[in-house]
């Protein structure tokens, strides 16, 4: 479990982690104090990863001089000693085979759950959101989202409510008994969003934003990553890296659809993600339909979809009165389509989790 995670081992500097040192189960917190020392001995720093079964420490410094790093082998309580292959190194299998859960207060992300995360895209005012967090609460979600913080395409549209959104936020959740995510869009506001959110959510044109990444990777709260507009699979796990090497471990992905050609939706989702997920990396994986499809009618369908397809939860937009919402109104649920969602959700969500434990 993630919970076990120190916030803050060692930062990984430039050139990456080079090899991955594997305990054994039954190793002694001696022997991994005697494996930590003989790597630094060597000219390496290492990082430690706790597991639910074995620890393993990754191992950085120069390329040139890693194969000194196999005579580890030798040493009580290690089972062995791999060379990473793959450019994300923290985010790999490679280093974590199981997969990791993320537990925020009462809620695990990455278990055996489907979590939902529901809300308006934007905090409007104090009757708006405690109203959409307690209908979501009851609908059965288990994350609050709100908007405090908007990077808009015109600088003419509606920006957010900035601290007093947070505020309100903040309120609605603990009025509705939910942890709440916000999305950060400047890193002089990090500090202060930390103060009011459980989550913190770096969006699409932020998943570059490098700066920004490594200053949500120095914090202790999870990360909803969305991937990309424009972004490669990889470029979305070499994000996630950034984040996970400046001593971060609790990073969620969120495909929330890609820019192709296809204009009948307002971008493209690209569930195969998922699944390439699955396969390359032990971070969970979650799905917004409400980005991808940007219409209200196409949200319920692909929810659906990205539970099948092995989503560990979904992001969901949610309004009271979506005709008359400041931002993203199209794409958003009211009251009693969430609801509805949520039903059909539960008897997907029991198949999907049969198939994909």
């Amino acid at each position: 479990s993630q919970a076990c995670l120190p916030f803050f081992i060692y930062k990984i500097p430039l050139g990456g982690l080079k090899m991955v040192i594997v305990m054994k189960p039954e190793a002694t917190e001696q022997q991994l104090k005697e494996v930590l020392s003989k790597i630094e001995e060597l000219g390496y720093r290492p990082h430690v990863i706790y597991g639910a079964t074995r620890n393993v420490i990754g191992a950085v410094g120069d390329e040139r001089g890693k194969f000194v790093l196999q005579s580890l082998e030798v040493l009580d309580g290690v089972e062995a000693v791999i060379p990473i292959l793959k450019p994300y190194k923290l985010a790999s299998k490679e280093v974590k085979k199981e997969k990791t859960v993320i537990n925020v207060r009462n809620v695990s992300i990455g278990g055996s759950d489907i979590v939902i995360i529901a809300g308006p895209c934007a905090v409007e005012c104090e009757e708006q959101i405690i109203n959409t967090a307690l209908a979501v609460k009851k609908a059965g979600a288990d994350i609050l989202r709100g908007g405090a913080y908007k990077p808009r395409t015109s600088p003419y549209t509606f920006q957010g409510l900035g601290e007093e959104g947070l505020k309100l936020l903040k309120k609605a959740g603990e009025i509705a008994k939910m942890p709440v995510v916000t999305e950060v869009v400047n890193p002089e506001h990090v500090d202060l969003i930390c103060e009011y959110v459980d989550i913190l959510q770096i969006g699409t044109r932020n998943a570059q934003n490098f700066e920004l990444l490594k200053r949500v990777g120095q914090t202790n709260k999870p990360v909803i990553l969305k991937r990309g507009m424009s972004m490669t699979i990889k470029e979305w796990l070499m994000s996630a890296e950034y984040i996970l090497s400046e001593g971060n471990m609790n990073v969620i992905l969120c495909e929330r659809g890609i820019r192709t050609f296809e204009n009948a939706t307002r971008n493209t989702l690209d569930l195969s993600a998922v699944a390439v997920l699955k396969e390359e990396t032990h971070l969970p994986v979650i799905v917004d339909p409400s980005h991808a499809t940007g219409y209200a009618k196409y949200v319920s369908p692909m929810a659906y979809a990205a539970i099948a397809a092995g989503a560990d939860g979904l992001m969901i937009e949610v309004h009271p009165q979506p005709e008359k919402a400041f931002s993203d109104g199209p794409q958003s649920l009211n009251f009693n389509a969430f609801e509805r969602m949520i039903e059909k959700v539960k008897l997907f969500s029991n198949i999907a989790r049969t198939n994909y434990p």
